[in-house]
């Protein structure tokens, strides 16, 4: 783990300062990586874009997988090192704010189709679709001609969180890659690298809250990361669980401890704190799904058990049924669940 760094009590503006005076760049977007080989995880998918880049030999493409872990990234670097100083005139990016319905098909997705743009030998007009799982219906049956019709000129890329909401003719015109959630220590690499550039004062506690809070989303992690640096001027476990409004996964142990003794009326008590400090209820059995899949302290048998009952109440919390009775109802039921298994 990194050690906490000191800088001075004046520190230089940092880059993101320094670019246009009185606006700060987004961190996220000033160190989006601008080449496949600097995309953090992922390694095998991305040695593939790497291979198509290289050869100019470009598929249809569908990249599959949670928010925050590179797919639009990726598909933009890709872009950029196929077509090169091209890639302005030749690129049609539509994303989730655009109307997805089969009128966008029918008229933006196919006049670009049909532009005339100059390229570099054996290389195509690329049109990235982002969140395309949103996509109606009908405008993915009109887009599965389309990428037929044209495809001599076009390649498509659809990025989704769901590769199951695409329609199966468009899945069997595409190469399916799929991209799973960054581990913590290539979240944690990139947030270190981040904090040297940007002077930011941080304790080893504060990056692992930000790694919590984020589970497995880069973007988060970026996000929660600036969020935090400008709110306090220093990164520690407290201050990113204030910017992030969760519960402190201190007390969540606590909570889930008294539950493994049996004791329902210092549990109870703990989540009825935390509901009238006014974490939503969404918030509390997240924090406790995430906090119960990592605390050993517990018997795995046990563990098992909690996250079953967890669960369930998730669902009804998801469903609308958000007061407060649901999380005492599942403190009772977690009491009742560790003195069964401890008979």
């Amino acid at each position: 783990m990194a050690q906490p760094m000191e800088v001075d009590p004046a520190p230089t503006p940092s880059a993101t300062e320094t670019e246009s005076p009185g606006y700060i760049v987004p961190w996220v977007e000033h160190y989006r990586p601008t080449k496949l080989s600097e995309i953090v995880g992922n390694e095998d998918t991305i040695q593939r874009l790497q291979t198509i880049a290289r050869d100019g030999n470009m598929p249809n493409i569908i990249l599959a997988g949670l928010p925050g872990i590179g797919k639009t990234t990726s598909v933009l670097c890709l872009a950029s090192e196929m077509l090169g100083s091209s890639m302005k005139e030749a690129v049609l990016e539509l994303n989730a704010s655009d109307d997805r319905g089969i009128d966008v098909v029918r008229n933006r997705i196919k006049a670009f189709a049909t532009k005339k743009v100059t390229l570099p030998p054996g290389r195509h007009k690329i049109i990235i679709l982002d969140e395309a799982d949103s996509m109606t219906g009908g405008a993915q049956q009109a887009l599965r001609r389309t990428m037929e019709i044209y495809s001599n000129t076009t390649r498509f890329v659809l990025a989704c969180n769901q590769s199951n909401k695409i329609i199966e003719p468009i899945q069997s015109r595409c190469a399916i890659l799929r991209y799973s959630a960054l581990s913590s220590d290539q979240i944690l690499k990139r947030l270190d690298e981040i904090c040297a550039k940007e002077g930011v004062r941080y304790d080893d506690k504060g990056l692992e809250a930000i790694i919590f809070t984020a589970d497995g989303d880069m973007r988060q992690a970026i996000n929660n990361l600036q969020s935090t640096y400008y709110g306090f001027k220093f990164v520690s476990d407290v201050n990113v669980y204030k910017v992030c409004d969760q519960p402190h996964p201190k007390l969540i142990q606590d909570i889930l401890q008294k539950c493994a003794e049996a004791n329902i009326v210092e549990a109870d008590k703990g989540i009825c704190q935390l509901y009238e400090m006014g974490y939503a209820s969404l918030d509390i059995i997240t924090t406790l799904f995430r906090v119960i899949k990592l605390y050993n302290a517990l018997d795995e048998g046990l563990r098992l058990d909690f996250i079953k009952e967890i669960g369930f109440t998730h669902m009804r919390i998801l469903e609308g049924h958000q007061s407060l009775l649901q999380l005492s109802g599942l403190i009772a039921r977690l009491c009742r669940v560790a003195k069964n298994f401890r008979r």
